[in-house]
């Protein structure tokens, strides 16, 4: 069993190492990039995603020995675990590589520790705004030494909210014309391109809520353990509870929102397999 000197040393040391790398993908700005393609044009890999994830498989494998690591890029591919069981990192070296590609801005790492199947630590660096969102579970949530409020209610007439414009089209997941209904009533809508980036904007009050029909363990991790210190509401497209450990649909808001959105728009509108 963890202590608690010893899960805020965990938590300090992965802060430490997650600005670490974030700066050195800052610096690295400047140099030529390798750009390949993963499943599309428009799914980039580069080889800073795999010297991102590598620093931290090293340090962790060096320090941790006994953790496991569930990382975007795979590099640590660790015997069968059970996460319910362990301690496992889990990691996205550059969430919002095409914005690294494209932009060189608006993109993020986003680093969690779950002990035995519980978000204990989440932790989302963007290094050109030198913005750390961080989080200990039960010791609130912070925007570099700033404690973030919890949230506030909100009307559905006055929030923004964040939403990929791929899902309102016709696709394969969702009833797309629910969700035109939704941006027609919101004050207005916005896309970063990074989940974790959109996630830790709700949690700072910045965006009111986030919609995304697809994303990976690596992309929403980090952003669940903070949203839960400032009283998020989290939850499926249809209403379900989370499995950080599987692809997921996300919904978050505040949470009065996420009724109010759930119950308008998204209920019923999620299509069947």
């Amino acid at each position: 069993m963890m202590t608690t000197a010893s899960l805020q040393e965990l938590y300090q040391q992965a802060k430490s190492w997650t600005i670490e790398a974030g700066n050195r993908l800052k610096d690295s700005l400047q140099e030529a990039l390798q750009v390949e393609y993963k499943t599309s044009a428009a799914d980039l890999v580069t080889e800073k995603d795999r010297e991102t994830e590598q620093f931290f498989v090293d340090l962790i494998q060096k320090h941790y020995p006994e953790h496991y690591i569930l990382g975007e890029e795979g590099i640590c591919s660790a015997k069968e675990y059970d996460p319910l069981n362990e301690v496992v990192w889990i990691i996205d070296p550059i969430d919002g590589t095409t914005n690294f590609v494209h932009q060189k801005q608006n993109f993020s790492i986003s680093l969690a520790i779950y002990i035995k199947g519980e978000g204990k630590i989440g932790i989302i660096y963007d290094p050109i705004k030198n913005e750390c969102f961080h989080a200990l579970k039960g010791e609130g949530a912070y925007l570099n030494e700033k404690k973030l409020d919890m949230l506030r209610t909100t009307t559905v007439e006055e929030a923004l909210i964040a939403i990929n414009s791929l899902w309102l089209t016709p696709n394969s997941l969702f009833d797309h014309l629910s969700l035109q209904k939704l941006v027609r009533q919101v004050r207005g809508t916005r896309s970063l391109g990074s989940a974790a980036l959109e996630i830790a904007s709700v949690a700072s009050g910045r965006l009111d809520g986030y919609i995304t029909l697809r994303l990976a363990p690596w992309d929403f991790a980090a952003g669940l353990v903070i949203l839960e210190e400032v009283g998020a509401k989290m939850s499926t497209v249809d209403n379900q509870p989370i499995d950080v450990f599987e692809k997921s649909s996300i919904y978050v808001a505040k949470p009065s929102l996420h009724e109010a959105l759930m119950t308008t728009f998204l209920q019923g509108a999620k299509k069947s397999p």
